[in-house]
């Protein structure tokens, strides 16, 4: 999508705290212009989904006691909502797996930047001033790529959805211009992501 769009995001969390000091640094993001969309329950949630269609969502999985990723996936009914976990405590690794990514309230705004304009597929801000230049996770996908991982193993490795995987293999070859695992491996040694004697051990 194009940076200058306008994008909403809705935001399910219980604390009024939480809820509005999101709201307020998503309203501060550079390469991004958000339309943020305050829930306090799921009640208000399905009708946001079903009058508003978000593009995103960012939920606390405490969210209605518990938030049922596959439940909620099942009756968007074909509508594609992007789907952020909220982390504000202790949470199981492997529960923010179902997720397309996840923020915590402990990330700065460059982070957050970064993960939504991943999810977008738009450049962040630091991108924006280098294309050229890999991301620290584009860097890690193009080391799991040199060991031929499969896009699932990549995202349980990362801790990502394959959405997320995919849209930074599209990213980095967008960037590098290219497109095969071979071109990626000589890369790769040539800018010292890996070793030559790692490649020679595969």
């Amino acid at each position: 999508m194009k940076n200058n769009e306008v994008v909403r995001i809705a935001i399910a969390e219980t604390s009024v705290i939480i809820r509005s000091g999101l709201t307020a640094v998503l309203k501060r993001l550079s390469n991004v212009k958000v339309q943020p969309i305050e829930i306090l329950s799921t009640e208000a949630l399905h009708d946001c989904v079903r009058t508003q269609c978000p593009e995103m969502l960012i939920v606390n999985p405490t969210f209605g006691d518990y938030f049922d990723v596959a439940k909620f996936r099942d009756e968007l009914s074909g509508k594609r909502i992007r789907l952020i976990a909220l982390v504000t405590s202790f949470v199981d690794a492997s529960s923010l797996s179902k997720y397309d990514e996840s923020v915590s309230i402990f990330d700065d705004l460059e982070t957050l930047s970064k993960k939504i304009a991943g999810l977008l597929n738009v450049a962040s801000e630091e991108e924006m001033d280098n294309q050229d230049t890999l991301s620290q996770r584009e860097k890690e996908i193009v080391i799991c790529v040199v060991k031929g991982m499969t896009n699932k193993e990549m995202a349980e490795k990362l801790f990502l959805s394959i959405h997320t995987v995919i849209t930074h293999r599209r990213n980095i070859s967008k960037k590098l211009q290219i497109h095969s695992a071979a071109g990626l491996t000589i890369y790769a040694i040539v800018n010292k992501l890996v070793e030559l004697s790692d490649v020679k051990n595969l």
